[in-house]
Protein backbone atom coordinates (compact mmCIF):
# COMPACT_ATOMS: atom_id res chain seq x y z
CA UNK A 1 0.00 0.00 0.00
CA UNK A 2 1.24 3.53 -1.08
CA UNK A 3 1.30 5.92 1.61
CA UNK A 4 0.43 9.28 1.19
CA UNK A 5 2.91 11.96 0.83
CA UNK A 6 3.05 14.31 3.36
CA UNK A 7 2.73 18.02 2.74
CA UNK A 8 5.77 20.15 3.36
CA UNK A 9 3.86 23.10 5.75
CA UNK A 10 0.22 22.68 6.71
CA UNK A 11 -0.45 25.90 5.34
CA UNK A 12 0.65 28.78 2.07
CA UNK A 13 -0.59 32.15 3.24
CA UNK A 14 -0.79 34.64 0.16
CA UNK A 15 -0.21 38.40 1.75
CA UNK A 16 1.33 39.42 4.61
CA UNK A 17 -0.85 42.51 5.31
CA UNK A 18 -3.64 43.05 8.20
CA UNK A 19 -4.99 39.63 6.82
CA UNK A 20 -1.92 37.70 6.18
CA UNK A 21 -0.32 38.76 9.66
CA UNK A 22 -2.91 37.66 11.66
CA UNK A 23 -3.03 34.40 10.10
CA UNK A 24 0.32 33.60 10.69
CA UNK A 25 -0.02 34.53 14.16
CA UNK A 26 -3.35 32.10 15.05
CA UNK A 27 -2.16 29.40 12.85
CA UNK A 28 1.21 29.02 14.26
CA UNK A 29 -0.26 29.51 17.96
CA UNK A 30 -2.37 26.33 17.07
CA UNK A 31 0.97 24.53 16.08
CA UNK A 32 0.17 24.82 12.54
CA UNK A 33 3.05 24.87 9.92
CA UNK A 34 2.78 27.87 7.84
CA UNK A 35 4.56 29.89 4.95
CA UNK A 36 3.56 33.34 3.93
CA UNK A 37 4.63 34.69 0.72
CA UNK A 38 4.66 38.24 0.07
CA UNK A 39 5.05 40.44 -3.35
CA UNK A 40 6.04 43.53 -1.16
CA UNK A 41 9.67 43.58 0.03
CA UNK A 42 7.94 44.15 3.38
CA UNK A 43 4.36 43.91 5.71
CA UNK A 44 1.69 46.03 4.80
CA UNK A 45 -0.24 44.61 1.89
CA UNK A 46 -1.85 47.59 0.79
CA UNK A 47 0.05 50.10 3.13
CA UNK A 48 3.03 48.68 1.61
CA UNK A 49 2.25 49.51 -1.83
CA UNK A 50 -0.11 52.83 -1.62
CA UNK A 51 2.35 55.55 -0.64
CA UNK A 52 1.06 58.18 -2.65
CA UNK A 53 0.39 61.34 -0.88
CA UNK A 54 -2.60 62.05 1.30
CA UNK A 55 -3.00 58.19 1.37
CA UNK A 56 -4.88 57.58 4.79
CA UNK A 57 -7.48 55.58 6.42
CA UNK A 58 -11.23 56.12 6.10
CA UNK A 59 -12.55 54.44 9.27
CA UNK A 60 -11.60 55.69 12.49
CA UNK A 61 -8.14 54.19 13.76
CA UNK A 62 -8.57 52.99 16.52
CA UNK A 63 -11.27 50.55 15.00
CA UNK A 64 -9.10 50.33 11.82
CA UNK A 65 -6.77 48.27 14.10
CA UNK A 66 -6.32 45.09 15.23
CA UNK A 67 -8.77 44.26 18.44
CA UNK A 68 -7.21 40.31 19.16
CA UNK A 69 -4.62 41.63 21.31
CA UNK A 70 -5.55 43.99 24.38
CA UNK A 71 -2.13 44.65 25.22
CA UNK A 72 -1.32 45.22 22.14
CA UNK A 73 -4.07 47.81 21.96
CA UNK A 74 -2.77 49.31 25.32
CA UNK A 75 0.89 49.70 24.27
CA UNK A 76 -0.15 51.34 20.43
CA UNK A 77 -1.35 55.46 20.46
CA UNK A 78 -2.46 56.61 17.17
CA UNK A 79 -1.61 60.10 16.34
CA UNK A 80 -4.55 61.21 14.68
CA UNK A 81 -8.39 60.45 14.42
CA UNK A 82 -7.85 59.27 10.47
CA UNK A 83 -3.66 57.84 10.58
CA UNK A 84 -2.01 58.36 7.69
CA UNK A 85 -0.03 55.62 5.52
CA UNK A 86 3.62 55.52 7.06
CA UNK A 87 1.59 55.51 10.38
CA UNK A 88 -1.12 52.20 9.95
CA UNK A 89 2.70 50.86 8.08
CA UNK A 90 4.90 51.34 11.23
CA UNK A 91 1.93 49.88 13.43
CA UNK A 92 1.86 46.97 11.25
CA UNK A 93 5.56 46.72 10.73
CA UNK A 94 4.95 46.66 15.14
CA UNK A 95 2.63 43.80 15.39
CA UNK A 96 5.28 42.20 12.86
CA UNK A 97 7.92 42.49 15.33
CA UNK A 98 6.15 42.12 18.55
CA UNK A 99 5.24 38.73 17.82
CA UNK A 100 7.58 37.81 15.54
CA UNK A 101 6.00 37.06 12.43
CA UNK A 102 8.62 37.58 10.02
CA UNK A 103 10.63 34.61 10.17
CA UNK A 104 8.07 32.87 8.43
CA UNK A 105 7.44 35.46 5.50
CA UNK A 106 8.45 34.98 2.12
CA UNK A 107 8.84 38.49 0.72
CA UNK A 108 9.70 39.82 -2.50
CA UNK A 109 7.81 37.31 -3.74
CA UNK A 110 4.57 36.49 -5.71
CA UNK A 111 2.72 33.53 -5.90
CA UNK A 112 1.64 32.57 -9.19
CA UNK A 113 0.23 29.16 -9.20
CA UNK A 114 -1.55 26.21 -7.18
CA UNK A 115 -2.37 23.34 -8.43
CA UNK A 116 -4.66 20.51 -6.23
CA UNK A 117 -3.93 17.05 -5.75
CA UNK A 118 -6.35 15.06 -5.85
CA UNK A 119 -4.75 11.86 -4.96
CA UNK A 120 -2.19 13.51 -1.84
CA UNK A 121 -4.84 16.06 -0.86
CA UNK A 122 -2.92 19.04 -0.92
CA UNK A 123 -1.97 22.10 -3.16
CA UNK A 124 1.60 22.56 -4.64
CA UNK A 125 2.13 26.24 -5.14
CA UNK A 126 4.38 27.97 -6.85
CA UNK A 127 5.90 31.14 -7.06
CA UNK A 128 7.81 33.45 -9.14
CA UNK A 129 11.35 32.80 -7.72
CA UNK A 130 10.61 29.00 -9.36
CA UNK A 131 9.87 27.41 -5.75
CA UNK A 132 7.05 24.75 -5.51
CA UNK A 133 5.93 24.05 -1.80
CA UNK A 134 3.05 21.70 -0.76
CA UNK A 135 0.48 22.26 1.50
CA UNK A 136 -2.51 21.04 3.04
CA UNK A 137 -4.27 24.47 3.25
CA UNK A 138 -4.01 27.98 0.95
CA UNK A 139 -5.45 30.93 2.69
CA UNK A 140 -5.88 33.75 0.56
CA UNK A 141 -4.79 36.93 2.49
CA UNK A 142 -3.88 38.91 -0.31
CA UNK A 143 -6.49 41.98 0.20
CA UNK A 144 -9.83 43.29 -1.87
CA UNK A 145 -8.18 46.72 -3.44
CA UNK A 146 -5.04 45.30 -4.27
CA UNK A 147 -4.77 44.46 -7.83
CA UNK A 148 -4.24 47.59 -9.67
CA UNK A 149 -6.66 49.06 -12.66
CA UNK A 150 -4.96 50.80 -15.45
CA UNK A 151 -7.05 53.24 -17.91
CA UNK A 152 -8.51 52.09 -21.09
CA UNK A 153 -6.87 54.65 -22.90
CA UNK A 154 -4.53 54.45 -26.03
CA UNK A 155 -1.24 55.95 -25.56
CA UNK A 156 0.07 55.65 -22.50
CA UNK A 157 3.56 54.19 -23.33
CA UNK A 158 4.07 57.13 -25.34
CA UNK A 159 4.24 59.93 -23.04
CA UNK A 160 7.61 61.24 -23.00
CA UNK A 161 7.10 62.31 -19.09
CA UNK A 162 6.47 60.15 -16.30
CA UNK A 163 3.13 57.95 -15.44
CA UNK A 164 2.76 57.13 -12.09
CA UNK A 165 -0.03 55.01 -10.01
CA UNK A 166 -1.21 55.43 -6.80
CA UNK A 167 -1.44 51.80 -5.65
CA UNK A 168 2.12 51.41 -6.97
CA UNK A 169 3.82 54.73 -5.40
CA UNK A 170 7.70 55.25 -5.45
CA UNK A 171 9.11 54.39 -1.99
CA UNK A 172 11.45 57.37 -2.32
CA UNK A 173 8.86 59.48 -2.48
CA UNK A 174 8.27 61.67 -5.93
CA UNK A 175 9.08 65.89 -6.33
CA UNK A 176 6.29 67.51 -8.30
CA UNK A 177 7.71 70.64 -6.84
CA UNK A 178 6.86 73.09 -9.88
CA UNK A 179 6.04 70.28 -12.56
CA UNK A 180 2.53 70.03 -14.71
CA UNK A 181 0.69 67.25 -13.25
CA UNK A 182 -2.72 65.54 -14.31
CA UNK A 183 -4.30 63.23 -12.05
CA UNK A 184 -7.13 60.85 -13.86
CA UNK A 185 -9.40 59.69 -11.47
CA UNK A 186 -11.45 61.18 -8.68
CA UNK A 187 -12.33 57.74 -6.33
CA UNK A 188 -10.86 57.49 -3.07
CA UNK A 189 -7.34 57.47 -4.00
CA UNK A 190 -7.30 60.74 -6.24
CA UNK A 191 -9.62 62.58 -3.48
CA UNK A 192 -7.06 62.17 -1.22
CA UNK A 193 -4.31 62.65 -3.42
CA UNK A 194 -5.14 65.76 -4.94
CA UNK A 195 -5.21 67.77 -2.41
CA UNK A 196 -1.49 67.08 -1.43
CA UNK A 197 -0.10 66.85 -4.78
CA UNK A 198 -2.23 70.88 -5.52
CA UNK A 199 -0.21 72.03 -2.48
CA UNK A 200 3.58 71.05 -4.68
CA UNK A 201 2.71 70.96 -8.08
CA UNK A 202 3.18 73.69 -10.30
CA UNK A 203 -0.10 73.19 -12.10
CA UNK A 204 -3.04 70.34 -11.59
CA UNK A 205 -4.92 69.14 -13.42
CA UNK A 206 -7.80 66.92 -12.59
CA UNK A 207 -9.68 64.18 -15.62
CA UNK A 208 -12.68 63.35 -14.21
CA UNK A 209 -15.14 60.70 -15.61
CA UNK A 210 -17.46 60.00 -12.55
CA UNK A 211 -17.75 62.34 -9.55
CA UNK A 212 -18.01 61.29 -5.94
CA UNK A 213 -19.22 61.85 -3.11
CA UNK A 214 -17.01 62.69 -0.38
CA UNK A 215 -17.93 63.21 3.55
CA UNK A 216 -15.66 65.97 5.96
CA UNK A 217 -13.21 63.86 7.93
CA UNK A 218 -12.51 66.43 10.04
CA UNK A 219 -8.95 65.00 11.06
CA UNK A 220 -7.63 65.81 13.79
CA UNK A 221 -4.79 64.90 16.33
CA UNK A 222 -5.87 62.44 19.27
CA UNK A 223 -5.32 64.58 22.42
CA UNK A 224 -4.03 62.54 25.69
CA UNK A 225 -7.11 62.45 27.89
CA UNK A 226 -9.31 61.47 24.83
CA UNK A 227 -7.01 58.66 23.88
CA UNK A 228 -6.52 57.58 27.65
CA UNK A 229 -10.78 57.18 27.77
CA UNK A 230 -10.68 55.25 25.02
CA UNK A 231 -8.23 52.90 25.87
CA UNK A 232 -10.18 52.60 29.37
CA UNK A 233 -13.32 51.12 27.64
CA UNK A 234 -11.62 49.16 24.87
CA UNK A 235 -11.54 45.95 25.70
CA UNK A 236 -16.00 46.59 25.54
CA UNK A 237 -15.87 48.04 22.76
CA UNK A 238 -13.47 45.58 21.10
CA UNK A 239 -16.48 43.29 21.61
CA UNK A 240 -19.70 45.28 20.96
CA UNK A 241 -17.91 46.00 16.86
CA UNK A 242 -17.45 42.45 16.37
CA UNK A 243 -21.68 42.54 16.41
CA UNK A 244 -22.13 45.64 14.18
CA UNK A 245 -23.61 45.86 11.26
CA UNK A 246 -20.37 47.75 9.74
CA UNK A 247 -17.61 46.76 12.50
CA UNK A 248 -17.33 49.98 13.93
CA UNK A 249 -19.05 51.48 17.08
CA UNK A 250 -21.82 53.97 15.61
CA UNK A 251 -25.66 54.94 16.54
CA UNK A 252 -27.74 52.67 14.73
CA UNK A 253 -30.66 55.07 13.14
CA UNK A 254 -34.17 54.94 14.51
CA UNK A 255 -36.81 57.15 12.10
CA UNK A 256 -37.21 57.07 8.77
CA UNK A 257 -36.61 60.26 6.78
CA UNK A 258 -39.72 60.46 5.08
CA UNK A 259 -41.70 60.30 8.52
CA UNK A 260 -40.37 63.42 9.87
CA UNK A 261 -40.58 67.34 9.11
CA UNK A 262 -38.18 68.18 6.66
CA UNK A 263 -36.69 70.89 9.00
CA UNK A 264 -35.76 67.84 11.60
CA UNK A 265 -34.78 65.80 8.71
CA UNK A 266 -32.40 68.81 7.43
CA UNK A 267 -30.99 69.54 11.30
CA UNK A 268 -30.11 65.64 11.41
CA UNK A 269 -28.17 65.97 8.19
CA UNK A 270 -26.01 68.99 9.40
CA UNK A 271 -25.38 67.06 12.88
CA UNK A 272 -23.97 63.94 10.30
CA UNK A 273 -21.91 66.32 8.62
CA UNK A 274 -20.55 68.28 11.24
CA UNK A 275 -19.75 64.77 12.95
CA UNK A 276 -17.78 63.62 9.95
CA UNK A 277 -16.90 60.25 8.72
CA UNK A 278 -17.23 57.51 6.36
CA UNK A 279 -20.59 56.39 7.08
CA UNK A 280 -21.93 60.00 9.14
CA UNK A 281 -24.78 60.62 6.30
CA UNK A 282 -25.97 57.16 5.48
CA UNK A 283 -25.97 56.88 9.25
CA UNK A 284 -28.57 59.39 9.75
CA UNK A 285 -31.95 57.32 8.95
CA UNK A 286 -33.34 53.73 8.36
CA UNK A 287 -34.13 54.36 4.55
CA UNK A 288 -31.64 56.63 3.10
CA UNK A 289 -30.01 53.18 1.56
CA UNK A 290 -33.25 51.94 0.58
CA UNK A 291 -35.48 54.15 -0.62
CA UNK A 292 -35.04 56.37 -3.42
CA UNK A 293 -36.75 59.30 -1.97
CA UNK A 294 -34.86 59.17 1.36
CA UNK A 295 -31.28 58.60 -0.53
CA UNK A 296 -32.32 61.78 -2.72
CA UNK A 297 -32.92 63.55 0.27
CA UNK A 298 -29.56 63.32 1.78
CA UNK A 299 -27.79 63.06 -1.78
CA UNK A 300 -29.28 66.56 -2.40
CA UNK A 301 -27.90 67.78 1.07
CA UNK A 302 -24.56 66.70 0.22
CA UNK A 303 -24.78 67.98 -3.38
CA UNK A 304 -25.80 71.50 -1.55
CA UNK A 305 -22.41 71.27 0.50
CA UNK A 306 -20.01 70.74 -2.85
CA UNK A 307 -21.63 74.13 -4.21
CA UNK A 308 -20.96 75.54 -0.86
CA UNK A 309 -17.76 74.76 -0.78
CA UNK A 310 -16.33 75.29 -4.61
CA UNK A 311 -16.10 78.55 -5.55
CA UNK A 312 -16.67 78.57 -9.17
CA UNK A 313 -20.25 76.81 -10.08
CA UNK A 314 -19.18 75.43 -12.81
CA UNK A 315 -16.70 73.52 -11.36
CA UNK A 316 -19.07 72.60 -8.55
CA UNK A 317 -21.12 71.51 -10.61
CA UNK A 318 -18.81 69.09 -12.67
CA UNK A 319 -18.17 67.93 -9.05
CA UNK A 320 -21.61 67.08 -8.16
CA UNK A 321 -22.86 63.50 -8.33
CA UNK A 322 -26.49 63.48 -10.26
CA UNK A 323 -26.36 59.91 -11.89
CA UNK A 324 -25.99 58.15 -8.82
CA UNK A 325 -26.97 58.31 -5.23
CA UNK A 326 -24.58 59.04 -2.27
CA UNK A 327 -23.93 55.33 -0.90
CA UNK A 328 -24.39 53.34 -4.26
CA UNK A 329 -21.20 53.80 -5.04
CA UNK A 330 -18.28 53.73 -2.17
CA UNK A 331 -18.55 57.16 -0.49
CA UNK A 332 -14.88 59.01 0.07
CA UNK A 333 -13.63 61.14 3.04
CA UNK A 334 -12.69 64.45 2.13
CA UNK A 335 -9.73 66.31 3.65
CA UNK A 336 -9.78 69.35 1.51
CA UNK A 337 -10.37 67.16 -1.75
CA UNK A 338 -13.46 70.02 -2.70
CA UNK A 339 -11.42 73.33 -1.42
CA UNK A 340 -8.66 72.17 -3.59
CA UNK A 341 -10.19 73.65 -6.45
CA UNK A 342 -10.81 76.89 -5.49
CA UNK A 343 -6.52 76.91 -5.55
CA UNK A 344 -5.82 79.23 -9.02
CA UNK A 345 -3.34 76.14 -10.15
CA UNK A 346 -5.73 73.50 -10.28
CA UNK A 347 -8.12 72.79 -13.01
CA UNK A 348 -10.52 70.04 -13.78
CA UNK A 349 -11.40 69.02 -16.86
CA UNK A 350 -15.05 66.89 -17.01
CA UNK A 351 -14.63 63.64 -19.22
CA UNK A 352 -18.21 63.42 -19.39
CA UNK A 353 -18.35 66.88 -21.68
CA UNK A 354 -14.82 66.13 -23.26
CA UNK A 355 -14.07 62.73 -23.35
CA UNK A 356 -10.45 61.23 -23.42
CA UNK A 357 -9.45 60.12 -26.54
CA UNK A 358 -5.21 59.47 -25.59
CA UNK A 359 -2.45 59.93 -24.10
CA UNK A 360 0.08 61.67 -26.83
CA UNK A 361 3.68 62.21 -26.23
CA UNK A 362 3.74 65.66 -24.64
CA UNK A 363 0.33 64.75 -22.27
CA UNK A 364 -3.39 64.20 -22.76
CA UNK A 365 -6.02 64.42 -25.53
CA UNK A 366 -9.49 64.93 -24.83
CA UNK A 367 -12.05 65.94 -27.17
CA UNK A 368 -11.84 69.43 -26.91
CA UNK A 369 -7.79 69.53 -27.34
CA UNK A 370 -4.53 68.59 -25.86
CA UNK A 371 -2.87 69.62 -22.58
CA UNK A 372 0.84 69.41 -21.92
CA UNK A 373 2.27 67.68 -18.79
CA UNK A 374 5.36 67.00 -17.05
CA UNK A 375 3.75 63.91 -15.26
CA UNK A 376 0.74 61.73 -14.97
CA UNK A 377 -0.68 59.80 -12.36
CA UNK A 378 -3.27 56.99 -12.53
CA UNK A 379 -6.05 56.67 -9.48
CA UNK A 380 -7.99 54.46 -11.57
CA UNK A 381 -8.62 52.27 -9.00
CA UNK A 382 -8.67 48.25 -8.47
CA UNK A 383 -10.09 44.95 -9.77
CA UNK A 384 -11.79 44.96 -6.59
CA UNK A 385 -12.17 41.47 -4.84
CA UNK A 386 -11.99 39.13 -7.20
CA UNK A 387 -8.28 40.19 -9.08
CA UNK A 388 -5.61 39.21 -6.60
CA UNK A 389 -7.69 35.72 -6.62
CA UNK A 390 -7.49 35.47 -10.12
CA UNK A 391 -4.00 36.64 -10.52
CA UNK A 392 -3.05 32.90 -8.72
CA UNK A 393 -3.86 30.38 -11.61
CA UNK A 394 -5.81 28.02 -9.61
CA UNK A 395 -6.63 24.66 -10.45
CA UNK A 396 -8.77 23.14 -8.64
CA UNK A 397 -10.49 19.70 -9.08
CA UNK A 398 -10.07 17.79 -12.32
CA UNK A 399 -7.99 20.86 -13.00
CA UNK A 400 -10.77 23.45 -13.29
CA UNK A 401 -9.05 26.74 -13.42
CA UNK A 402 -10.54 29.44 -11.00
CA UNK A 403 -11.01 31.97 -14.10
CA UNK A 404 -13.34 28.97 -15.62
CA UNK A 405 -15.25 28.92 -12.84
CA UNK A 406 -15.93 32.31 -12.19
CA UNK A 407 -16.13 33.01 -16.11
CA UNK A 408 -19.77 34.06 -15.39
CA UNK A 409 -20.01 34.80 -12.09
CA UNK A 410 -18.03 34.55 -8.87
CA UNK A 411 -19.49 32.52 -6.69
CA UNK A 412 -18.36 31.50 -3.04
CA UNK A 413 -19.74 30.10 -0.15
CA UNK A 414 -20.21 32.76 2.25
CA UNK A 415 -16.78 34.60 1.22
CA UNK A 416 -14.91 32.15 2.54
CA UNK A 417 -14.79 28.77 0.21
CA UNK A 418 -15.41 27.81 -3.64
CA UNK A 419 -16.89 24.46 -4.84
CA UNK A 420 -14.62 22.57 -6.67
CA UNK A 421 -11.49 24.22 -4.90
CA UNK A 422 -10.91 22.07 -1.26
CA UNK A 423 -8.86 23.81 1.03
CA UNK A 424 -8.59 26.89 -0.28
CA UNK A 425 -9.67 29.62 1.54
CA UNK A 426 -10.44 33.57 0.46
CA UNK A 427 -10.04 35.92 3.39
CA UNK A 428 -13.21 38.74 2.73
CA UNK A 429 -13.87 36.90 -0.59
CA UNK A 430 -16.68 37.43 -2.95
CA UNK A 431 -19.83 37.48 -1.29
CA UNK A 432 -18.61 38.17 2.07
CA UNK A 433 -19.71 41.43 3.99
CA UNK A 434 -15.93 42.73 3.67
CA UNK A 435 -15.87 45.93 1.35
CA UNK A 436 -19.25 47.35 3.22
CA UNK A 437 -17.65 47.20 6.37
CA UNK A 438 -14.31 48.21 8.51
CA UNK A 439 -11.91 45.53 6.60
CA UNK A 440 -10.09 44.79 9.54
CA UNK A 441 -13.24 43.88 12.15
CA UNK A 442 -14.43 41.53 9.04
CA UNK A 443 -10.52 40.24 8.28
CA UNK A 444 -10.22 39.10 11.85
CA UNK A 445 -13.80 37.29 11.60
CA UNK A 446 -12.49 35.37 8.65
CA UNK A 447 -9.34 34.46 10.01
CA UNK A 448 -10.45 33.26 13.11
CA UNK A 449 -13.30 31.15 11.14
CA UNK A 450 -10.61 29.55 9.05
CA UNK A 451 -8.36 28.59 12.35
CA UNK A 452 -11.07 27.33 14.20
CA UNK A 453 -11.90 25.33 10.55
CA UNK A 454 -8.36 23.86 11.03
CA UNK A 455 -8.27 22.84 14.25
CA UNK A 456 -11.75 20.92 13.79
CA UNK A 457 -10.52 19.41 10.52
CA UNK A 458 -7.35 18.42 12.39
CA UNK A 459 -9.24 17.00 15.43
CA UNK A 460 -11.65 14.96 13.84
CA UNK A 461 -9.05 13.50 11.19
CA UNK A 462 -10.73 15.09 8.41
CA UNK A 463 -8.14 16.20 5.33
CA UNK A 464 -10.44 18.08 3.11
CA UNK A 465 -13.44 20.43 3.35
CA UNK A 466 -14.96 22.20 0.28
CA UNK A 467 -17.71 24.14 -0.58
CA UNK A 468 -20.88 22.21 -2.13
CA UNK A 469 -22.03 23.73 -5.74
CA UNK A 470 -25.57 23.65 -4.15
CA UNK A 471 -24.98 25.66 -1.13
CA UNK A 472 -22.33 28.36 -2.98
CA UNK A 473 -25.39 29.21 -5.39
CA UNK A 474 -28.11 29.26 -2.55
CA UNK A 475 -25.83 31.78 -0.82
CA UNK A 476 -25.34 33.59 -4.24
CA UNK A 477 -29.01 33.84 -4.62
CA UNK A 478 -29.32 34.79 -1.27
CA UNK A 479 -26.53 37.56 -1.34
CA UNK A 480 -28.19 38.81 -4.73
CA UNK A 481 -31.72 38.85 -3.35
CA UNK A 482 -30.65 41.05 -0.33
CA UNK A 483 -29.10 43.34 -2.39
CA UNK A 484 -31.78 43.70 -4.20
CA UNK A 485 -33.56 45.64 -1.17
CA UNK A 486 -31.32 48.25 -1.52
CA UNK A 487 -30.23 50.75 -4.01
CA UNK A 488 -26.94 49.25 -4.24
CA UNK A 489 -27.51 47.36 -7.65
CA UNK A 490 -28.39 50.82 -9.52
CA UNK A 491 -24.98 52.76 -9.74
CA UNK A 492 -22.38 51.32 -12.01
CA UNK A 493 -19.99 50.65 -9.52
CA UNK A 494 -16.55 48.79 -8.48
CA UNK A 495 -18.77 46.75 -5.91
CA UNK A 496 -20.62 45.25 -9.37
CA UNK A 497 -17.63 44.96 -11.16
CA UNK A 498 -18.74 47.74 -13.52
CA UNK A 499 -15.08 49.43 -13.36
CA UNK A 500 -13.08 46.54 -15.06
CA UNK A 501 -14.20 45.69 -19.13
CA UNK A 502 -15.60 42.55 -19.25
CA UNK A 503 -15.68 41.23 -15.95
CA UNK A 504 -19.10 39.74 -14.78
CA UNK A 505 -21.74 41.98 -13.01
CA UNK A 506 -22.47 40.50 -9.60
CA UNK A 507 -23.08 42.57 -7.15
CA UNK A 508 -20.23 41.36 -4.43
CA UNK A 509 -20.95 41.85 -1.17
CA UNK A 510 -23.55 40.72 1.61
CA UNK A 511 -25.36 43.98 2.80
CA UNK A 512 -26.77 42.27 5.91
CA UNK A 513 -23.97 43.65 7.75
CA UNK A 514 -21.14 42.28 10.13
CA UNK A 515 -23.27 41.02 12.39
CA UNK A 516 -26.13 39.56 10.80
CA UNK A 517 -23.25 37.70 8.88
CA UNK A 518 -21.51 36.53 11.67
CA UNK A 519 -24.96 34.70 13.27
CA UNK A 520 -24.78 33.21 9.66
CA UNK A 521 -21.55 31.44 9.83
CA UNK A 522 -21.88 30.45 13.72
CA UNK A 523 -25.51 28.55 12.46
CA UNK A 524 -23.50 26.93 9.85
CA UNK A 525 -20.55 25.69 12.05
CA UNK A 526 -22.98 24.25 14.52
CA UNK A 527 -25.00 22.84 11.97
CA UNK A 528 -21.88 20.66 11.20
CA UNK A 529 -20.60 22.55 8.92
CA UNK A 530 -23.52 22.53 6.44
CA UNK A 531 -23.51 23.03 2.75
CA UNK A 532 -19.52 21.41 2.90
CA UNK A 533 -18.20 18.62 2.16
CA UNK A 534 -15.90 17.39 5.09
CA UNK A 535 -13.53 14.54 3.43
CA UNK A 536 -16.34 12.04 1.68
CA UNK A 537 -19.46 13.66 3.89
CA UNK A 538 -21.61 16.84 2.29
CA UNK A 539 -24.39 18.30 4.21
CA UNK A 540 -27.12 20.23 2.88
CA UNK A 541 -27.62 24.14 2.08
CA UNK A 542 -25.61 26.19 3.97
CA UNK A 543 -28.76 28.84 3.69
CA UNK A 544 -31.19 26.81 5.04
Amino acid sequence: MTETPTPDVDAVVVGAGFAGLYQLHLLRQQGFTTRVFETGAGVGGTWYWNRYPGARCDVESIYYSYSFSPELDQEWTWSERYAAQPEILRYLQHVAERFDLEKDITFSTRVTAAVWDDAARFWQVTTDGGETVTARFVVMASGVLSKAKAPEVPGLDSFSGRVLHTSAWPHEGVDLSGLRVAVIGTGSSGIQAIPRIAEEAGSLTVFQRTPSYAMPAWNRPMEPDEVAQIKSGLVEQRAAQRYTVAGMINTSPEHAALDLDPEEVEATFQRAWDAGGLGSMLSTFTDVAVNPAANELVSDFVRRKIAEIVDDPETAEALTPRAHGLGTKRPCLDTGFYAAFNRPNVDLVDLARHPLESITPAGIRTADGEREFDVIVLATGFDAVTGSLLAVDFQGRDGLRLSEAWSEAPYSLLGLAVAGFPNLFTITGPLSPGILTNIVTTIEHDVEWVTETMLHLREHGIETIEATEQAQREWAEHVTMLSGYTLYPTANSWYLGANVPGKPRVFLAYVAGLASYRRHVEEVVADGYRGFTLGERALSSATA
